[in-house]
């Protein structure tokens, strides 16, 4: 098989409250912060099975991203992403790639903006 993947398993919009940041107020109260996912997979196996031992669940990548973003505080959400790339790629050893987007829409600038974020992408190998 060449460098392409046929197949992504997809979270967008996850909406998870934690106490990143650098400001002293983030540490206390938290924020919101939305995350997507986008997980590399051969999907050629599920396709043909039907079988959810053959791909990834959503809601156990749901959880191994709650879980890994939320342990401790992070100051940079570059971190946090980071953490959350690591246990994917630790826990679902099918995956051959991620991205995680961390959003912050709730970011103590002095601006008005529509989103700023980080994403960060890890691929099996490469840490």
């Amino acid at each position: 098989m060449s460098g392409s993947v046929p197949g992504q398993v997809f979270v967008r919009g996850l909406t998870l409250h934690a106490y990143h940041g650098v400001m002293q107020h983030e540490a206390k109260v938290g924020q919101t912060f939305k995350l997507d996912l986008e997980l590399e997979i051969d999907l050629t196996s599920a396709a043909r099975s039907d079988k959810l031992a053959d791909t990834v669940g959503y809601d156990q990548v749901v959880a191994a991203a709650t879980e890994s973003f939320q342990a401790r505080r992070y100051r940079l959400i570059e971190a946090a992403a980071g953490a959350v790339a690591t246990a994917v790629l630790d826990r679902f050893p099918q995956v051959r790639s991620v991205r995680v987007t961390v959003h912050k829409p709730h970011a103590p600038i002095a601006a008005t903006f529509d989103d700023v974020g980080v994403s960060i992408a890890r691929t099996r190998g490469e840490r």
